[in-house]
């Protein structure tokens, strides 16, 4: 061990220790998706801050610590952003510095076990604030959410259809802390089994008490995807080609990928025409999505739009949460460099004011989100309360082929379906396309990036409201109130220890008449 103090002792080498440790979690993630990992995946990095020597370096473990998570979990945007990213990156880890300080204050030295036992709530709070606000959509969003590593692992979905990715993110920086103090602190080892024993009772009551989907019917929704193809025109032709194979097909409703028609409908009345052919003939309504400058108003916008057998319903959903830097530029009289050094948006696209939630007929209410969209769980959770039946993710992910992106991507459906007890299909060009179940259950198989095909999934549908749609991101609500219990705790005790400290001695000041008589002078 003291070996490893000194070859940490050296700034440099403790800097890269921090960037490696935070970067670790990715693992946990999609595409080697080791979910088990994510359980130990933070113990290095508290492990290196609860050692820093003083408070400040333990702020500069954390903030390395959460630039090392940024870079690997957005590491597939390097094509697009380049040296940019790490700028991005640094400038979001900063919201890690506070933790890092909160893990030496309460694990540093050796704690008592009461230290040790508000560690494991007080640090799970303070990552749930970190994730609360980078997914602000200008920051970002919130891509790699550390709940979102559970995507596959059935207790956890049950967990999320409870308090959200909030909860599991929470659980999951909880084991790990408990991990941490099981190998570094052995006074504190009763707390950090109470919490492993209680983790694993929580998620067991989760199971068997939290409320299961209610199926009470099925609907066939296809989902097609041309692949990677050159050219809008050419896009449109294989989809045209691969939805005339639907017919005959009994489907209730067929999905296009996010950018699948690239030129305004008013302007190309042609085009609505033949996917209003298509819907004849395949006998479902055919949701598209259009990426181009409007016709009945400025600017370029994405939007979902339902096409019928007689052209257009008149439903149309617009983006409302646009990409920083893909589809806007931040700031950008100030950030319009950006354009030089990567593939960062030449226009900015225009948002939408709200979300929509479409009526298909027969009974069936759908409720579309555009690419990144799929990772904001209060946009799912608000079309399950405004009555969606089925949720629907559009997306593209054509830049990213041969990165971890496109898997990652789709994974995060499962955590919405299994939120709000509504199935949910993603939809994209180029792969992977993927449907889950009102339980977070995965339907079918994924269509990886290498295929182009039109699919149809029998899809469950259910009804009723789970204890997230209802009662929202409660677990982040009960996190801010730790750390305002925390601050305000801190901050009676910074006053009792001034008013307890001595008085500094100060001796008397010798007034004129008593300074000594000099003779001679």
């Amino acid at each position: 061990m003291k070996t490893i103090d000194r070859w940490l002792a050296s700034p440099w080498r403790r800097s890269a220790t921090a960037v490696t440790a935070g970067a670790l979690p990715v693992f946990a993630f999609p595409a080697p998706s080791l979910w088990w990992f994510a359980y130990v995946a933070l113990v290095p990095w508290i492990l290196l801050a609860r050692s820093a020597p003083t408070g400040r370096r333990a702020a500069y473990d954390g903030w390395l610590g959460g630039l090392g998570f940024m870079v690997a979990v957005h590491h597939w945007l390097l094509p697009s952003l380049h040296v940019f990213i790490f700028l991005i990156a640094a400038l979001l880890g900063a919201l890690w510095a506070p933790w890092g300080w909160l893990v030496r204050r309460f694990l540093g030295g050796v704690p008592s076990p009461g230290r040790s036992a508000a560690a494991l709530v007080v640090l799970p709070s303070g990552w749930l604030a970190v994730e609360l606000v980078r997914s602000w959509q200008g920051l970002g969003g919130p891509w790699g959410m550390l709940g979102s590593s559970q995507w596959q692992v059935a207790p956890a979905l049950r967990l999320a259809s409870v308090g959200g990715v909030w909860l599991l993110s929470f659980l999951v920086v909880a084991v790990n802390v408990a991990v941490a103090v099981l190998v570094a602190v052995r006074e504190s080892r009763i707390p950090a089994v109470a919490t492993l024993v209680a983790t694993a009772a929580a998620t067991s009551a989760a199971w068997v008490w939290s409320p299961r989907p209610d199926v009470d019917g099925r609907v066939r929704i296809a989902v097609v995807q041309p692949g990677v193809i050159k050219g809008p025109d050419q896009r449109f032709d294989r989809e045209e080609r691969l939805t005339r194979q639907l017919a005959g097909q009994d489907v209730g409703l067929i999905v296009w990928g996010e950018s699948s028609v690239g030129f305004d409908l008013g302007h190309r009345p042609d085009l609505s025409r033949r996917i209003a052919a298509l819907s004849r003939q395949t006998g479902a309504d055919i949701l598209v999505n259009v990426d181009a400058r409007r016709s009945d108003r400025p600017g370029i916008y994405k939007s979902s739009v339902l096409i019928g057998p007689d052209g257009p319903t008149g439903d149309r959903y617009d983006k409302m949460r646009l990409v920083p830097f893909g589809e806007y530029i931040p700031a950008r009289s100030l950030l319009g460099w950006a354009t030089s050094v990567g593939r960062a948006a030449g226009e900015d696209r225009r948002r939408g004011t709200e979300q929509v939630v479409m009526n298909v007929g027969h009974g069936l209410r759908i409720g579309p989100m555009v690419c990144f969209e799929t990772a904001f769980p209060d946009m799912s959770r608000h079309l399950a309360e405004d009555g969606a039946d089925v949720l629907l993710g559009q997306s593209a992910t054509s830049t990213f082929q041969q990165s971890w992106a496109p898997e990652q991507h789709a994974s995060l459906a499962a955590l919405r379906a299994a939120e709000t007890g509504r199935p949910m299909v993603h939809s994209t060009l180029t792969g992977v396309s993927a449907v889950y179940g009102p339980s977070g259950e995965r339907l079918g198989p994924w269509l990886g990036t290498d295929a182009s095909t039109a699919r149809v999934y029998e899809v469950p549908l259910a009804h009723g409201i789970t204890p997230y749609v209802r009662y929202g991101d409660w677990p982040v609500h009960g996190a801010l109130l730790v750390l305002a219990a925390l601050c305000a705790t801190e901050g009676v005790r910074a006053v009792r220890l001034r008013r307890s400290a001595p008085e500094p001695h100060v001796p008397p000041a010798r007034r004129v008449r008593e300074l000594p008589v000099r003779h001679g002078r």
